[in-house]
């Protein structure tokens, strides 16, 4: 597979998700996931993304099982800052930097690595001047813990503030057919300053595959409350997924692909490295999902599908 450059680190074009094999989707299953994040290196996919809250830790375990003997073969990019330990699923953001610190100390472990390739910001905590948490980050790659730095969900003033005081690799946002928010938030920021974009939920969270029944959602999957998966929004987002569909048909591909596809294809016009990061927990997504930066999509393709967010119905939380 083709590689990006995230700030001097080199990644696969396309990555691979993880939080869905511990957490918000529903159950999943230890020896499936494993066996998807050693599939996606044997496709070339070599950008594996986790957190710390994903299953309180949990899947950051279970990367590291999946990389063990092949931790060469990966860039492993991880954050810090969500702590939902304080109970009944409430979430605190949290990036004083001497829990920063201690973080990585146990995401390492966790991880069994003696590095992060990519250790994220995972939220901006309002109470700690950001300036501090970067200056923590910092101090981990001189420390050589960390290889290079990245923020989740920013804005443009928010990763001119961090970059002043530190290289910024990527920002992690959601970006898809349905969400577009980075382009007006952050992407001119990025530009100017060469920090790349990682498009996590490129699939719009599996509603843009079209295989995805909103009203058939498990009991314990995260999807159910949100907005654009209400029955009615979720009939009316519909057809979304069927255009992709029909560009799809025309192009020997899935709408999954052509979703992925679109995503890969804004780096020109953005004038950002573009990075999709589809999660999934099955054998069989991973494989179509790696296949999609081969899907060519036309003008007239892209101009179909630049126009879909306008369609959406629903916020996205």
């Amino acid at each position: 597979m083709e590689q990006v450059e995230l700030g001097g680190l080199a990644v696969s074009a396309e990555g691979l998700g993880c939080m869905g094999m511990s957490s918000v989707y529903g159950a999943a299953d230890w020896d499936e996931s494993v066996a998807v994040v050693r599939r996606a290196l044997d496709l070339g996919v070599t950008l594996i993304d986790t957190a710390d809250a994903y299953g309180l830790g949990h899947n950051e375990v279970l990367v590291g099982r999946a990389l063990a003997g092949r931790r060469d073969e990966a860039q492993i990019a991880t954050k810090t800052g969500m702590d939902f330990t304080t109970g009944r699923g409430r979430l605190v953001v949290r990036n004083d930097p001497e829990r920063i610190k201690a973080a990585a100390d146990a995401s390492l472990l966790r991880l069994g690595t003696d590095r992060i390739d990519l250790y994220y910001l995972h939220r901006v905590d309002p109470e700690v001047p950001l300036e501090e948490s970067v200056g923590a980050l910092a101090e981990l790659v001189a420390e050589g813990k960390v290889r290079a730095i990245g923020l989740s969900e920013v804005t443009g003033e928010q990763l001119r503030a961090a970059y002043a005081v530190h290289p910024i690799a990527a920002v992690q946002s959601e970006y898809s057919l349905w969400t577009r928010d980075p382009e007006t938030t952050v992407a001119d920021a990025a530009r100017e300053l060469g920090v790349g974009l990682v498009a996590y939920s490129p699939l719009g969270r599996g509603f843009l595959t079209g295989t995805v029944e909103a009203g058939a959602l498990a009991a314990g999957d995260a999807r159910r409350r949100l907005a654009r998966f209400a029955e009615d929004a979720a009939a009316a987002n519909r057809s979304i997924a069927q255009a992709a569909a029909r560009i799809a048909e025309a192009r020997g591909a899935t709408a999954g692909q052509v979703a992925l596809a679109w995503v890969a294809a804004q780096a020109p016009r953005l004038g950002v490295p573009v990075v999709p990061i589809p999660g999934t927990k099955r054998l069989r997504w991973v494989e179509e999902n790696a296949a999609a930066l081969g899907v060519r999509l036309t003008d007239e393709d892209l101009a179909v599908l630049d126009g879909l967010a306008g369609q959406v119905v629903g916020a996205r939380y």
